[in-house]
This record gives C-alpha cells, structure tokens and sequence, in this order.
C-alpha cells in the first residue's frame, strides 16, 4: 500500500481488508510524507492488527509510482500472492480470494489478475461499472494500454519475483501498467476479470482516476495527440530494453516493430504498426492509436 495525505479514507480502506474471508493478510505500508495524520492511523492499525505482520515504511517522496517502486524492490516482501494496494478504495470481502482461485491453477508460471472496478462516488456509493475490455490481454495490447487498474492487481509469488526483478532495472510509468508489461511480455498469464471486487472511490485528491465518462474521454484524446501518450511510449520502450532478456522472443519482435512503427516516413510508420500487430482494447481507442500514428504522436 503507497500511502500520501490519506487519512480521510484509508481507515475505511483498511477495515475492508480486515473483512477479507482469506486468513492470513501481511500489509506494507509505505508513507511518501504526509502530514494529515495517515501515519497515525495506519500505526493505530499496525498495533491492532492479528491477521499477519503489518509493516509502516517511509516513502522516497517522489509522488506514487516511486513509492510502489520502493515496495516492488523490497527484498523483505514474500509472499505467495502480492496485491497492490491503494489508500482510498473499498475491498469487497471476497476480493482476495476471487483473485487467488484464479491465479492459484498457474502454479509456477508467472500470473497476473487483474478486474473490472465498482466506479464509486466520494462516499462509496456505486456510480457505474468500468469498461469491459473483451479482447486478450497480452504483450501486443499492453504495449500500447494498461487496462487493469492496479488496485485490482495480484500477482503470484514467480509475478512478484519477475515484477520485483525489474523494478531493480529500471523505474516506469505506473505500477499497473509495468506489471502488465512484464508478465505478459515475459509469457506469463494474465487475466482479466470481468467481476469487479473493488470499489475504486472518486473524489478531487484521485491522482488517477476513472476511464469512463466524458472528462476521461477528452484525456484520452489529450493524452493521444498532446504529446503524453508518445512520451509515456517513450518511458516503458526504455524500460522494456533495460529488461529485453526477460522477455519472450515473440514480445522482443513485437517491440522491435512497434520501435520501428514510431519513426520513419508515415507510410512506412502505418505500415510497422500494423505489422507489430499492437491493439487497444475498444475500436475508438484503436482508432486514436492509428491517428497518433498517422500525426506521429505514438
């Protein structure tokens, strides 16, 4: 769990990991700096906790993606599953085990879930359900979407250990989206849930929020043809090479492509995309990926 000036909801986020029908439950807590008593509660908690170890870090206080950084290289984290974790949602109580009955059957191979969120508004309450996302998962879809949101994310122990191996390498973009990368780029199995598990709060602190709705429509096309979406290419390309060997022969030769899909002349550049066989997940979002190639924003 990466914690920052959360104390308003977290003590709800927590009760519901306490009301998890799965026995044992270990919790890291990694704090970026706060000031608004979240190390308060979450000490109140750590001493009141008897369903494992609960552990309060402090934080590198370089905004979110570092501080899941931070976690994701500490050695001392073993477990057989490992769960993102964010301060402000609400785990429905068979959360847990929903994602572990899915992972459990990979055994030894590297594995992801990932879901679906309950879009809840400040006080919990159902808004809606977010997209369903009916084509595969995998390398050629995560090269160009993250479509899991990481407070959905568990991983088995080979995930972790693989997640774990390559945040050492390298920093990313996001937590969800690395992980997404990595496993299935690294021929692991990933799913996606279409049952959500998760009620993924909505309020004005979100540093990420829902991918539904007209605003998160015009952050699409923003991030699409403003220049985010090519620069966020840029970070996980360089952050994929520093992990080239982990990856599958398959998912280098996708990335190759998809490299040589970002430069050259337009037609050449169409052409490479379709080629590397990258994919968002809906028709708009594959049309917006065609057009940041056309304008040369990918």
């Amino acid at each position: 769990m990466a914690t920052f000036e959360g104390a308003k909801y977290i003590d709800e986020q927590l009760r519901s990991i306490a009301a998890q029908d799965w026995d044992g439950i270990d919790i890291w807590a990694s704090d970026d700096g706060s000031t608004d008593g979240t190390v308060e509660v979450l000490q109140q908690w750590a001493a009141n906790w008897r369903r494992g170890t609960f552990t309060i870090l402090r934080g590198p206080g370089r905004g979110f993606a570092d501080n899941f950084r931070a976690l994701l290289v500490n050695s001392a984290i073993e477990a057989d599953y490992v769960c993102f974790c964010d301060q402000d949602d609400i785990w429905l109580s068979d959360k847990t085990r929903a994602a572990i009955e899915t992972l459990r059957p990979s055994g030894d191979r590297p594995a992801l879930y990932c879901a679906r969120t309950i879009i809840a508004d400040e006080s919990g309450r159902e808004l809606q359900r977010s997209p369903l996302f009916r084509r595969p998962p995998n390398f050629a879809n995560a090269l160009v979407q993250s479509i899991g949101g990481g407070n959905t994310m568990v991983m088995n122990r080979a995930g972790h250990r693989l997640v774990q191996e390559a945040a050492r390498r390298t920093p990313f973009v996001s937590h969800d989206w690395f992980s997404y990368l990595i496993i299935a780029g690294a021929g692991g199995a990933v799913t996606y849930a279409e049952t959500p598990h998760v009620r993924y709060r909505q309020h004005p602190g979100n540093l990420v929020g829902s991918n539904h709705g007209w605003r998160a429509f015009a952050e699409r096309i923003l991030a699409a043809f403003g220049g985010r979406f090519s620069h966020w290419n840029d970070d996980n390309v360089r952050a994929l090479e520093a992990c080239r060997d982990m990856l599958t022969p398959q998912a280098v030769a996708t990335l190759e492509m998809f490299r040589e899909a970002r430069r050259g002349p337009l037609l050449e550049r169409l052409h490479k995309l379709r080629q590397s066989g990258v994919y968002r997940q809906t028709r708009f979002g594959q049309l917006t990926l065609y057009a940041a190639g056309l304008l040369g924003k990918l």
